[in-house]
């Protein structure tokens, strides 16, 4: 086999090997919060970041865990701000990961339609690269893996991170901070809660047409 298929059949296998992993770890949202609470703000905000990239790299499982505890414990602006920092920290690893493992198999095998279309991505335009990264369609891991395999630049992509991540990282942490964990337990919760906040209503059916937008769009591209 030939280097780039090597490289490939590693980056599946570890893939694989992350998931499978995932599905067995557990962290509790309250002991989280506990360990951060023991630190001043900048220092817990730090080992947010750390444990963060690190643990949901590892460990695949749900980063709601971490939201959550942030929400909580920081507040919606300063969770906002770590979870924004670490998820930039996430594009600079998994998009270079898959650049480096994946990439050079899918550019060497992708043939026909297929190479046109990897062609259209990295010269999409930047609005809706943008409006990928704000809507909450795609979770950013998929998108920062995705990404890498692709022939779009990372500074492209950097910069549409930088620009689209922090509404949609704040809209989730408002919420978080305010209903905690029972939004995912029971929707009515959520949906208490939009009645009650007439800018949360508003923010998330501006988000609700920009994702039938990006379906849309997505339709008449497959066409």
């Amino acid at each position: 086999m030939d280097n780039n298929k090597i490289k490939f059949i590693a980056f599946v296998i570890i893939l694989i090997l992350l998931m499978a992993i995932g599905r067995y770890f557990h962290i509790d949202v309250e002991s989280l919060q506990a360990s951060l609470a023991k630190y001043p703000v900048l220092l817990a905000g730090i080992i947010f970041v750390v444990l963060y990239v690190v643990v949901t790299f590892f460990i695949w499982f749900s980063k709601d865990i971490f939201r959550i505890s942030a929400a909580v414990l920081f507040g919606p602006i300063l969770s906002t701000i770590f979870v924004f920092i670490a998820e930039l920290i996430n594009v600079l690893i998994l998009f270079n990961f898959s650049r480096f493992l994946g990439r050079g198999f899918v550019e060497e095998y992708l043939k026909g339609s297929a190479k046109n279309l990897d062609g259209k991505i990295a010269r999409v335009n930047f609005l809706w690269l943008f409006i990928f990264r704000t809507v909450p369609l795609i979770p950013f891991r998929f998108m920062d893996l995705a990404a890498g395999l692709t022939k779009l630049s990372l500074r492209k992509y950097l910069i549409v991170a930088v620009l689209g991540s922090p509404a949609r990282i704040f809209w989730l942490q408002c919420i978080l901070a305010t209903v905690g964990k029972g939004i995912f337990a029971k929707p009515e919760v959520m949906i208490n809660y939009l009645m009650l906040n007439k800018s949360a209503f508003i923010f998330t059916f501006v988000y609700l047409v920009l994702t039938v937008a990006v379906l849309v769009k997505l339709k008449q591209k497959s066409r």
